[in-house]
Order: structure tokens, then C-alpha cells, then sequence
């Protein structure tokens, strides 16, 4: 392009075209490592359930750090995040009362479990 004459309409228009094939390229991109990332998840769950291994009763969720409990769930609470491992119920009850563990405000593991506060 000439830099002494100044832009024209269809100049300009190709530009945008230009910007937004480049912005929906990043985007399907984008979209693609979402769907792989949800077909790796989803194939490990089919995997642990043709194990036929059982989801847990009770889920502690942990934090960011991996050490300090977030929350205590009912097993297969869908507002349980990916950080959760398994217990049993003595121990969903210990993080509750003993550990200051707060219940699921979604699946109310404290009113399944009989503890109120």
C-alpha cells in the first residue's frame, strides 16, 4: 500500500475483515481446547464408572493451596469443584463440626448428615 495517498473506504473494510477472520481464528481456537479438555474429562468419567468404581458418599473440597478444606459435600454435588477427595461419613463429620469446615450451601451435607447448626 502507498503511504502518500490516504485510506479508502474499501481499504479500510478489508482491514476489518482482516481483523475479525484473525479474532474468530483465536476464538474457534479456543473453543477446540474447551471441547478437548470436556472429552478428556468425559472419558475419564465413562473410564472410573466401567471400573465400576463408586463415586464417593461425602467429597471434602480443598482449596487453591491443596490443604486447607473449602467445603463439604454430598457425593456427586454439582457444585463440588475438581479439587475434592472422597470420605467416608466419619470423617465428612469431623471436617464439619470438629475441623470448622463449612457445608455445601448447594447440597446441605450438614442437614443430610443430621448436624445442625
Amino acid at each position: 500500500m502507498n503511504d502518500d495517498r490516504p485510506l479508502t473506504r474499501l481499504d479500510m473494510l478489508r482491514f476489518a475483515r482482516r481483523v475479525v477472520e484473525h479474532q474468530a481464528a483465536r476464538q474457534l481456537a479456543l473453543m477446540d481446547r474447551w471441547i478437548a479438555d470436556e472429552e478428556r474429562r468425559e472419558a475419564e468419567r465413562q473410564r472410573r464408572l466401567a471400573t465400576g468404581q463408586a463415586a464417593p458418599e461425602w467429597l471434602i473440597e480443598r482449596g487453591l493451596n491443596g490443604r486447607s478444606a473449602v467445603y463439604v459435600h454430598v457425593g456427586g454435588c454439582a457444585g463440588a469443584g475438581g479439587r475434592t477427595k472422597g470420605a467416608d461419613r466419619d470423617q465428612a463429620v469431623r471436617a464439619l463440626t470438629e475441623g470448622g469446615v463449612p457445608a455445601c450451601p448447594l447440597c446441605r451435607p450438614d442437614t443430610v448428615l443430621g448436624i445442625l447448626e
